[in-house]
């Protein structure tokens, strides 16, 4: 499962990144966890407010960190 995190760098994208990892790890998901931080590469997903996330090239979330029942299902669903 590829996963990017949109984002410029600010603290809710770094949560983020972070809650991601943590849960695929507790739930034995392997991940490849990446960061997009480029504007433009942002925008080219059509992401305008961050942190986005995009699985497997395809947007699931954009405007804030994503709760943990959201996370938990994108990882069921591997």
């Amino acid at each position: 499962m590829d996963i990017k995190v949109l984002g410029t760098g600010c603290a809710n994208c770094k949560a983020t990144i972070a809650l991601i990892e943590q849960m695929a790890q507790a739930k034995g998901v392997p991940v490849t966890l990446g960061k997009v931080e480029e504007l433009r590469d942002i925008m080219g997903y059509g992401v305008m407010s961050t942190p986005g996330v995009v699985i497997d090239g395809k947007v699931v979330h954009a405007g804030g960190i994503p709760s943990r029942d959201k996370i938990e299902k994108w990882l069921a669903a591997a």
